[in-house]
């Protein structure tokens, strides 16, 4: 049986442990929804002010070039690399992730003319639905996209598709897919593979590289702590830079940007996929961020991600097993993100009461209660408080009450 003190004891030898003192956090708060917005740690906020205090006030336009705010993107983008297994000069910080998604979808249509159909997981995240579906309409031949069930991909597969684009950890369940194995079959097919990040950056070990992988996109402001807004990356496997064009170029994506010539040239390299200014007060709190994460590496956060989610879902299986719940997060470490799903009669109700007595997590609809476990910032002691506090939330019913049937704009 796990107990409080055996927690508290583990959390005396944990490895990560000293890192929580990098990040601003309440300890009357536990935090379980870093995968929404990932906490605020003090290397970023000292970057953040340094770059509004003395390059902005002080240095102003000329930072551009005193503080190396051109080089940018492409800078921590090198930095942010080794955490998804990518080379230097793959990856790009830009734009939003929605943005960016839709211009490596257009990139790829465009590298594979004589195909014309898009697979996607009809369970993905209904931005990266949206925007493979307003790009094949926008598409200047006619290009078919399928919502497939991705346990389907290999019958799917065949001489007309172009492209598949999958979420790496379901950003519902917590599943996370065979990287590796997906893209191997769908470059045997002939497609391109783009792959969305967005849970996985910074959460779970990542290795473009070994999966020869070709594209991706990401965000910067869950797992990776820089902050809400904060700017994406994507990433182009060197051997197709210079094959994709981006169909939404930009000045600052020229190569030769302040040359100011009327027909665009792109860049060498990732950067032709930058459209326009780097918004460089958030890249500078990734680059804080990254700080943090250059302090471990990605295999001890792994183990204590999967400690702390398997932990998670004992307690859950051991205290509240009288309640009509179920676990829907894989239980095999190999198919598991870094948070576990309940799904739950009531879910919106039971994440409110919880955030009400200090325990911060979130609702998917229709559902979902999800919880998000961060291991630069979460003890084991914390994990179980959460579900001490969840056992005495359902027992008393305070999930139920009738000010939960209001759901407020963010959920």
């Amino acid at each position: 049986m796990i107990t409080r003190e055996w927690c508290v004891e583990r959390d005396a030898s944990d490895p990560l442990g000293a890192l929580r003192d990098q990040f601003i956090l309440d300890d009357s708060v536990v935090y379980l929804d870093g995968n929404s917005l990932g906490a605020l740690s003090k290397p970023a906020r000292r970057r953040i002010l340094e770059t509004v205090d003395d390059a902005w006030a002080v240095g102003l336009v000329r930072s551009w070039n005193s503080a190396g705010w051109m080089d940018a993107p492409l800078a921590v983008g090198d930095r942010l690399a080794p955490l998804i297994g990518a080379g230097p000069g793959e990856v790009l910080i830009a734009d939003t992730i929605t943005l960016l998604l839709a211009k490596l979808v257009g990139a790829a249509l465009e590298l594979r003319p004589g195909r014309h159909v898009v697979l996607t997981d009809a369970a993905n995240f209904h931005s990266d639905l949206y925007v493979i579906d307003a790009m094949a309409e926008h598409s200047a031949r006619p290009i078919e996209v399928r919502r497939i069930d991705r346990r389907e991909l290999t019958e799917h597969l065949d001489e007309d598709v172009a492209l598949v684009e999958f979420t790496h950890v379901d950003y519902r369940t917590g599943e996370m897919l065979d990287l590796a194995g997906i893209t191997s079959a769908v470059q045997g097919a002939g497609a391109l593979m783009l792959w969305d990040l967005a849970h996985s950056a910074g959460a779970v070990p990542v290795d473009l590289a070994a999966a020869g992988a070709d594209l991706a996109v990401g965000c910067t402001y869950k797992y990776l702590n820089a902050g809400p807004g904060a700017p994406a990356f994507c990433f182009i496997r060197a051997a197709l830079q210079g094959q994709l064009v981006n169909p939404l170029p930009g000045w600052l994506g020229h190569a030769r940007p302040f040359e100011f010539e009327r027909d665009y040239v792109p860049a060498e390299g990732v950067r032709s996929f930058q459209t326009s200014s780097p918004s460089i007060v958030s890249i500078a709190a990734l680059e804080g961020s990254l700080e943090v994460f250059e302090m471990t590496d990605v295999e001890h956060l792994r183990a204590k991600s999967l400690a702390l989610t398997s932990m998670f879902m004992d307690l859950v299986e051991e205290r509240l097993a009288q309640h009509d719940l179920e676990i829907v997060t894989p239980r095999d470490p190999a198919r598991r993100g870094s948070q576990v799903s309940l799904r739950v009669d009531g879910a919106y109700g039971l994440v409110q009461a919880l955030i009400e007595r200090g325990v911060i997590g979130d609702f998917r609809a229709p559902d979902i209660a999800r919880f998000g476990f961060t291991p630069l910032t979460l003890r084991f002691v914390d994990v179980y408080d959460a579900v001490e506090l969840m056992s005495r939330v359902l027992a008393d019913g305070a999930h139920r009450e009738a000010r939960f049937e209001r759901r407020n704009p963010v959920t």
